[in-house]
């Protein structure tokens, strides 16, 4: 019975790092609970050119479930940035038939704010291909939403789309990322303990929702601190739909069309 419930679920993971490492002992067993869980996609965002070939042989071997993205991760930004950005150009148009998006770039002021400027300019950088090739943009924005919502608004308003991922913002900036054109990225951290997420949750419109893991990051209550596996979406997707006063079958539906609405999924 629980299972027939669970193939009613119609789920987008709009953010996971499916080729790290931390899944390689038990992937397949991995990605088979989680399509028994109802998730029916899994969108992939890069990190630097050593996840490259990792993700397209996901991609390769899970069509119609696994979608590439192709960008700098802020984090991995460093003196040689325009040579890796260089790199990642490359390989963008070698696949654009596929890549449904440019991502994962951002900005990333947490640990360190040595290439505070290089991150900035890499950032601008591949929000010109995203508008240049039609793409979305996948954004990580930690400790540093207001800034990149400020380098959104002078680059050119509606210019571009895409979602913030694990949306860390305040509710003022949650409605100025929407005005801007962008959807929210909506994870584990929901079902945190005072967690401010799930009032800006309650708040915003589920048109503007879409649904991630990010794992193997960022596990949700009650796995906290441990690895996230693909499954763990249906708990944040309960933990949604409970906020939203609506079936976990609705907000599936609903979140998962918005995701192939902003990612031109087929």
């Amino acid at each position: 019975m629980i299972l027939n419930i669970f193939r009613l679920l119609n789920l987008t993971d709009t953010h996971i790092h499916l080729y790290a490492e931390e899944f390689a002992p038990d992937l397949n067993q991995l990605i088979a609970d989680a399509q028994s869980k109802g998730v029916s996609r899994m969108l992939l965002p890069n990190i630097d050119l050593s996840s490259i070939d990792g993700m397209f042989k996901l991609v390769d071997e899970h069509p119609g479930m696994c979608y590439p993205m192709v960008g700098l991760h802020p984090c991995y930004v460093k003196e040689d940035y325009k040579e890796q950005l260089a790199q990642h150009k490359t390989i963008l148009e070698n696949n654009l038939s596929r890549v449904i998006a440019v991502g994962e770039i951002g900005l990333d002021f947490y640990w360190d704010l040595t290439y505070r400027k290089e991150q900035e300019e890499a950032f601008l950088m591949q929000v010109e291909w995203a508008e240049l090739y039609h793409l979305p943009i996948s954004i990580h924005s930690r400790e540093s939403t207001a800034e990149l919502l400020e380098l959104l608004r002078s680059y050119g308003e509606g210019r571009i789309k895409g979602v913030f991922h694990c949306f860390s913002g305040n509710m003022a900036q949650a409605r100025e990322a929407i005005r801007l054109g962008f959807m929210l990225g909506i994870g584990g951290v929901v079902t945190f303990k005072k967690a401010s997420l799930a009032d800006i949750v309650v708040d915003i419109p589920v048109e503007h929702l879409i649904l991630e893991t990010d794992g193997p990051y960022l596990a949700p209550t009650p796995h906290r601190g441990k690895r996230n596996v693909p499954s763990y979406l249906r708990i944040v997707a309960e933990k949604v739909a409970e906020l939203k006063a609506m079936s976990i079958e609705e907000l599936g539906s609903i979140t998962s069309a918005n995701a192939a609405r902003l990612f031109q999924l087929k």
